[in-house]
């Protein structure tokens, strides 16, 4: 340990330097010669990584810690290890956003039918999985109007947003929307499975005859079980640490305003998952197809 910053220290009360170099028995010549010097390789590096690290964080819109900072620069070309960035990053005062508990908002139906479950907690990303499997959920967001909820379908093996849809209530009808939405969209070829929580909606007469009409074939997990949704629940936390935590939505308008942006302008395009080798869904869609 260096004793410089101690001598500086009495340097700036107006104390002497001679006495704090005798007592700390260092040469006088070589305090001051420190004192002059330029900065070293290493800092000079630590300050070119530090601008490019603020710059990093800032386009991911504050949301990064170290380990995905650490994988855009190394995808940049930039030599330097995961334990430096989070160092600098530290000595900078940046921090990405950690993940919170999630309240439950489930209402099981104890009259709905019986469905097995298809997904088993294999939400692993599969290279020939695409639009085999789907997951979703509902989530609710604050505004000054009132709530507004937010249903969604991802694609488990890309982990991308295939569909999502927003509504002032929790009817059926919200996750109807979302499912046509994902169908729509991605015209899968062959019968898909869509998982969900035991939530009414999910369960209902009306979802099982919409889902019969589109080809897709009915999972659900257990009541009270959040790990046999993992996936879905993963994105609504996402969506609350690196968004709603972040603003505030006067309206339900601005509210699914942001939420689009959210999901079509920087989740499903930009984000990068550690999960896909630190790339964002729609990259990984595009190497398998490659």
């Amino acid at each position: 340990m260096t004793v410089h910053p101690f001598i500086e220290a009495e340097k700036r009360a107006g104390h002497s330097v001679k006495r704090a170099c005798e007592l700390l028995k260092v040469s006088r010549t070589a305090f001051y010669a420190r004192r002059a010097a330029k900065p070293g390789p290493r800092a000079v590096r630590d300050a070119e990584l530090a601008e490019q690290i603020a710059d990093v964080h800032t386009r991911s819109r504050g949301t990064y810690g170290a380990p995905r900072v650490h994988a855009v620069l190394k995808r940049a070309g930039a030599g330097c290890g995961r334990r430096r960035v989070a160092r600098l990053m530290r000595a900078a005062g940046l921090q990405g956003r950690h993940r919170r508990r999630r309240h439950l908002t489930t209402i099981p139906d104890p009259r709905a039918a019986l469905r097995p479950d298809l997904v088993v907690r294999d939400f692993q990303p599969d290279p020939a999985g695409l639009d085999a499997r789907w997951c979703g959920d509902i989530t609710y967001i604050a505004t000054e109007e009132g709530w507004l909820y937010l249903a969604t379908v991802i694609d488990i093996a890309s982990r991308r947003v295939v569909g999502w849809a927003t509504a002032d209530h929790l009817r059926t009808d919200l996750v109807a929307d979302a499912l046509t939405a994902a169908c729509r969209k991605r015209r899968p070829t062959r019968p898909v499975i869509f998982h969900s929580d035991r939530g009414c909606q999910y369960t209902s007469r009306q979802f099982a005859v919409l889902a019969d009409q589109l080809g897709v074939r009915l999972s659900v997990g257990r009541t009270g079980q959040c790990w046999d949704n993992a996936l879905a629940e993963s994105f609504f936390e996402t969506v609350k640490r690196e968004l709603l935590d972040t603003t505030s939505s006067p309206s339900r308008a601005a509210a699914r305003t942001a939420i689009f942006d959210f999901i079509e302008g920087w989740y499903n395009l930009h984000r990068l998952h550690s999960s896909l080798g630190y790339r964002s869904p729609a990259e990984y869609e595009t190497a398998l197809a490659a």
